[in-house]
């Protein structure tokens, strides 16, 4: 708007290039309005503020009177701007609206043109459809159409079958009468695969022509039939064997078809092999060219010499398969390599009989069963075969390690799918495979010949690792009777005698016949140390044996090691045999397991406990040696391993026959029985022994024990407790020792012993307080005594219902310390006296102290004794002719 006044702040105007009158007034276009944040009230305090000076607002009131005029211009101004804008937007808009209507009429048009086509193409295609539909339609209806091609299907299929009849009876013609094959060798010659399938095709008809026609040349004998050629006397025609001529010209074709298909194989053309491969289904079915494809495979003649090859693995290797705390091992490397490359060459192989044969799956079945019948199980045999003229377990190992391997390239092929490839393999071939590995393992689990070499090598594993210790118990009964004097005597004499137990070792477990190998594991395991491995003669250079007493004791981790050895069987037998048979394999692992674990080293052991306790329990002079009780922790500890192994792993794998599982239980059940019946006798000898000792000791109690002369009382009562009590006490704590440790786990078991072998003792020591005389000084060694007795056995943690009977013991000790009538009180049932009422001082005048005789806040336990019962202990006292004595006693 050039030329135009402004309008300013203040309302002066003034003209474009110089100062005006007024201020410049707000300048505003289109887009001001058009934008998303324009808002009504923002702009016209916009206009407000811009007609305000900045000095007038930023000062306080203004002095003067509001002036209105500069804000009326400036919306005069704005009124004047924005109707200009309304003009500019309202001839816009006109145009706009124009365009549009012009914009709608051109679509109408264009919507009704393309309308009126699409009818007529509807319509179009509803009188064709209605020609098509039409039984009475026009002359090209549809239903006349196909029936019109399908008599020209006929009469060509009429005309094919005229003009191979009309060949054939050329060519029987030609036969027969001329004894040529002259247009089948054409046709066998057109180069064309569709000119050799004819050509067989024909070959084959007229052969069966012949039989029907000619029977004479089919019942020739081999001699006479050479008779082409010949003249009939009569008719003047000549004769010709149409049999043989056929089938010469058949013999021709497939050899020509079979050379055919190998130089196609060998130029990989795949149709041109199927070709042949179809020309030679319609002979013999196939069977020539597919045993050509098979037994020409380069695969087999590479193999022929290769899988003889020298077993892999040198001895170190061998040794670690027949060492049965190693690891599992491997395949033997030839073995692998042999699946490895049938892994291979199946599956290319089958792609390539996919293409090259019609029926490609009868093909890749004959394939895969010469793969398993020759080349695995060839070289299958050589493994197994090396592997046990090494050991029994290196042949179950790699029996094993081949199985699982070839269950694996079995499982590889199904997922590949070979000629269903991708797609997994059909079930005619999954079960072809199947049969195959099946059949390739019969001979080796047949009838019981798995389970055989199992027993046989942990029967070789037990022996072995059981030697030393039956050699240790084998000589029992000529030892001293002691158990450590037994197994030192055993030791020395056996050391002196270790070539004849050797001997007898080689002997039994037939060793000279063995492998070096085998012989090498089976004396290691035996703890043998063999000087010369490589020598199987063991009368020439005998292995050292090494005897301990050790030997002679119960080892958990041999038990351990026989369960691990089990478990690997067992394991083993699942994954090989399996099925029907695994219930009758397990009850054989298991009656296996209960003999050697059992009986052989479990009972041995308990025997020669019983032994050493009966021995014990005789003892006269010295004290009974007890140690044999630690073994029992052993033992205990192993018959809970093969408890466990009986009841979680071996049971419950016979569960399918319900026969064997019970005979299985009946059997465990009896051996564990067994076993603790074993226990039972040792305990129960063990508690004899141990009473019998104290009773020995109890009675070398000495007289002046409890009636020490006043001269002697200071010694007397320095004295913690009697020479008797001293002894007793030790040989107590440490029987009680060895019996926490044997039964480590507590329970009834070691409660009910010292349950037992407590109350006994405390009878012993009731009966033994009737024996002595006691004085003053002696009544307080007596309660010293009583005392101890009391704090060992309650110590022993039986219970309070056992402890509550030592109160009868310790108060017994107070029948020699009390006076009369703090004892009448205590047989009334009254609360105890204090230790001034004991009968008995110690030095320089002070009281004796004793344990159970001082305050006793309840009631005694003498109110509940039998007042008869009590009479014994007070005649033994030093006083009892006292008149206070007297009196007591005339009371009871």
């Amino acid at each position: 708007m050039a030329g135009n006044p402004y309008i300013s702040a203040n309302g002066d105007t003034m003209e474009q290039g110089g100062r005006s009158l007024y201020g410049k007034g707000p300048m505003f276009t289109l887009n001001n309005f058009s934008s998303k944040d324009f808002i009504v009230k923002d702009f016209i305090e916009s206009l407000t503020d811009e007609a305000q000076p900045p000095s007038r607002r930023s000062q306080g009131p203004a002095p003067n009177a509001f002036d209105a005029k500069p804000l009326i211009r400036a919306f005069e101004q704005a009124s004047k701007r924005l109707n200009e804008l309304s003009e500019e937007l309202e001839v816009k808009e006109t145009e706009l609206s124009g365009a549009v209507k012009r914009a709608e009429a051109q679509h109408a048009s264009n919507v009704e043109t393309l309308g009126r086509k699409l009818n007529r193409t509807v319509d179009s295609f509803q009188q064709l459809d209605s020609n098509l539909t039409s039984d009475r339609g026009g002359k090209w209806g549809g239903n006349i159409a196909v029936e019109t091609g399908k008599k020209l299907e006929e009469l060509d299929r009429q005309r094919r079958r005229a003009m191979d009849a009309h060949f054939l009876i050329q060519c029987w013609d030609e036969v027969s009468n001329r004894g040529e094959v002259t247009l089948l060798e054409n046709l066998r010659r057109s180069g064309t695969g569709e000119g050799k399938i004819r050509s067989a095709r024909i070959a084959k008809q007229l052969l069966r022509i012949s039989q029907r026609l000619d029977p004479g040349s089919h019942s020739l004998s081999g001699g006479d039939q050479k008779t082409n050629g010949v003249t009939n006397g009569v008719t003047g025609a000549r004769h010709f064997n149409t049999r043989e001529i056929i089938e010469k010209f058949i013999e021709t074709l497939e050899n020509d078809m079979l050379k055919l298909f190998d130089d196609f194989y060998r130029r990989q053309n795949f149709e041109e092999m199927k070709n042949c491969a179809t020309v030679l289904q319609d002979f013999n079915g196939g069977a020539s060219v597919q045993a050509a494809f098979v037994n020409q495979h380069q695969f087999f003649i590479d193999r022929s010499n290769l899988v003889t090859d020298e077993i892999g693995g040198d001895q170190e290797t061998w040794v670690r398969l027949s060492d049965p705390d190693a690891e599992l091992p491997g395949v033997e490397p030839g073995l692998q390599s042999l699946i490895d490359e049938v892994r291979v060459v199946v599956q290319e192989e089958s792609q390539i009989i996919k293409r090259a044969f019609p029926n490609p799956e009868q093909v890749s079945g004959k394939f895969i069963q010469r793969v398993f019948q020759q080349s695995l199980q060839q070289r299958l045999e050589l493994v197994l075969d090396k592997a046990e003229s090494e050991s029994t377990l290196a042949y179950l190992r790699l029996l094993q390690a081949a199985r699982n391997s070839i269950n694996t390239l079995v499982e590889d092929l199904k997922a590949h799918g070979l000629t269903e490839h991708p797609d997994p393999v059909s079930s005619q071939t999954s079960q072809l495979l199947d049969q195959q590995v099946d059949e390739l393992f019969t001979p080796y689990f047949g009838g019981s010949a798995y389970i055989d070499k199992e027993k046989q090598n942990l029967s070789e594993l037990y022996r072995s690792l059981l030697f030393k210790f039956e050699l240790f118990h084998s000589r029992r009964q000529k030892e001293p009777k002691t158990y450590l004097a037994s197994l030192r005597s055993r030791g020395q004499e056996l050391l002196s005698s270790a070539r004849e137990a050797t001997d007898a070792y080689v002997k039994s477990l037939n060793l000279e016949s063995m492998s070096i190998t085998q012989k090498r594991i089976l004396l290691s395991v035996a703890g043998i140390k063999n000087t010369a491995a490589d020598d199987t003669t063991t009368s020439k250079n005998n292995p050292e044996l090494d005897l301990t007493e050790n030997d002679g004791r119960l080892n958990t981790q041999f038990a351990k090691r026989m369960l691990k050895w089990l478990a690997e069987g067992v394991r083993r037998g699942l994954e090989l045999s399996g099925g029907s048979e695994t219930p009758k394999d397990v009850a054989a692992l298991h009656n296996l397991l209960l003999r050697n674990m059992g009986e052989n080293y479990i009972e041995l052991f308990l025997d020669a406990a019983a032994e050493a306790a009966s021995t014990a329990e005789n003892a006269k002079r010295d004290a009974p040696d007890l140690s044999y009780i630690v073994g029992l922790k052993s033992a205990i500890s192993i018959m809970h391993l093969m408890q466990s192994c009986t009841n979680t792993l071996l049971i419950p794998l016979a569960s399918t026959s319900l026969t064997i599982r019970r005979d299985m239980e009946k059997n465990a059940r009896t051996s564990l029985l067994r076993m603790e019946d074993h226990i039972n006798i040792i305990e129960q000898r063990t508690i004899d022994a141990v009473l019998n000792w104290t009773t020995r000791l109890l009675t070398n109690q000495s007289r002046t024990d409890f009636r020490p002369k006043e001269t002697e009382s200071d010694a007397a009562l320095a004295q913690s407790s009697t020479p008797t009590c001293a002894a007793i006490l030790k040989f107590l704590s440490s029987f009680q020792t060895s019996s926490k440790s044997t039964f480590s786990g507590g329970g009834s078991n070691l409660t009910n012993l010292l349950t037992e072998i407590a109350a006994e003792f405390r009878s012993q020591l009731l009966e033994h307080f009737k024996k002595y005389q006691v004085n003053r000084l002696g009544a307080i060694m007596l309660v010293r005594d009583i005392s101890a007795y009391v704090e060992l056995l309650r110590s022993w943690d039986l219970g309070s219902q056992y402890n509550n009977t030592l109160e009868v013991l310790v108060e017994v000790g107070s029948l020699f310390v009390l006076k009369p009538e703090a004892i009448k009180e205590r047989i009334r049932g009254g609360r105890a006296t204090t230790g001034q009422e004991t009968n008995g001082q110690g030095r320089d005048g002070n009281h004796a102290q004793t344990n159970g005789a001082g305050d006793n806040v309840g009631g005694s336990a003498l109110a509940t004794v039998n007042r008869e019962n009590l009479r014994p202990y007070l005649l033994k006292r030093e006083d009892y002719m006292e008149v206070g004595m007297q009196d007591l006693l005339y009371g009871l």
